[in-house]
């Protein structure tokens, strides 16, 4: 039997193709899979496994500061930093004149002082020990 043909093969097909299609944003990256575009390195990336985590530093109550922020440093080297917000569709990209100095932007600066902090008009609203993904303590308990 012509597989193409076949009732069962084209509803299957067609499921496949709306679950693949369905949850790419405008770069083709899948949002439902957890993949974001890197406006810094024109790709698709998995922050959540590829970039480093910076944790919420005050006021967990706060909507926006309940979430991670996430950092990724350009590939071709690190004067130029890509900042995933929570609740942001669009990356912020801040830039460094030197080694040893922040990336900034207009009101955002990223400080490398035990990792990384990253501030807004001189308020810290993250932090992270500059590590790639959520933290593993010794018995193996992803925290949050």
């Amino acid at each position: 039997m012509d597989q193409e043909a076949d009732p069962e093969f084209i509803q299957k097909q067609t499921l496949v193709d709306t679950v693949t299609t369905a949850d790419k944003d405008e770069n083709g990256c899948l949002d439902g899979a957890g993949y974001f575009w890197s406006s810094l390195n024109k790709e698709c990336i998995k922050i959540y496994e590829s970039a480093i985590t910076l944790y919420p530093q005050n006021n967990q109550n706060n909507e926006d500061e309940t979430k991670n922020a996430y950092i990724v440093f350009s590939e071709n080297g690190g004067n130029e930093v890509e900042v995933f917000l929570p609740n942001q569709v669009k990356s912020i990209i801040l830039i460094r004149s030197a080694e040893g100095q922040p990336w900034q932007f207009d009101e955002w600066q990223l400080v490398p002082w035990k990792g990384f902090i990253l501030k807004k008009e001189d308020k810290i609203l993250f932090s992270g020990d500059g590590s790639i993904g959520p933290k593993v303590t010794g018995s193996d308990k992803i925290e949050d």
